[in-house]
């Protein structure tokens, strides 16, 4: 890994939820990181340098992959050495808010939990799902979980911009300087 020298905020979450979709609405531009229909690309952690301001770090995603049970089991201890180490200042879990969160979902909740980091769950492509279902997704997610309050969850679409602005507050209110 890189010497630390900017506040990082890691980004955590199943094989094809979108978090290569979600880092590129962020920063608002179109290939920073790289978003694949096959899910189980991102085989490394990926560190992006925003501006010299912040770095975005992209885990490698669990869940379905078709990368072999070898290469996971050595991305599952990666994953955890790094969201242990201390240096992300917070840890944003995303979950596809059409469906209920996993049983991996909710593990690394308990475990981000155990462990003090802070985090935030980005419920995304909530672009695909009606306006009157966005409070039955949320409740879904945090019924998942005791102790996980709505206000750690945020609806996000990277096609709308739907939740940016608010996740980008969460993130830059818990940047460490």
């Amino acid at each position: 890994m890189p010497r630390q020298v900017l506040p990082e905020i890691a980004f955590a979450g199943r094989s094809n939820v979108g978090k290569s979709s979600l880092i590129n609405c962020l920063v608002q531009r179109k290939r920073l990181a790289q978003a694949s229909s096959t899910p189980g690309r991102t085989r490394c952690i990926n560190f992006y340098n925003v501006n010299n301001v912040i770095c975005l770090v992209d885990l490698p995603g669990y869940g379905y992959s078709k990368a072999s049970k070898t290469l996971r089991a050595k991305l599952a201890p990666l994953i955890e050495a790094y969201l242990s180490s201390g240096r992300p200042s917070l840890c944003v879990s995303l979950v596809d808010c059409r469906r209920p969160p996993e049983r991996s979902d909710v593990f690394l909740w308990q475990w981000l939990a155990a462990h003090n980091v802070a985090f935030v769950v980005a419920a995304t492509k909530a672009d695909k799902i009606s306006r009157s279902k966005h409070n039955a997704a949320v409740e879904a997610i945090t019924g998942a979980i005791e102790g996980l309050q709505s206000s750690q969850v945020i609806l996000f679409s990277s096609k709308t911009g739907m939740g940016r602005a608010e996740l980008l507050r969460r993130i830059f209110s818990h940047a460490k300087k």
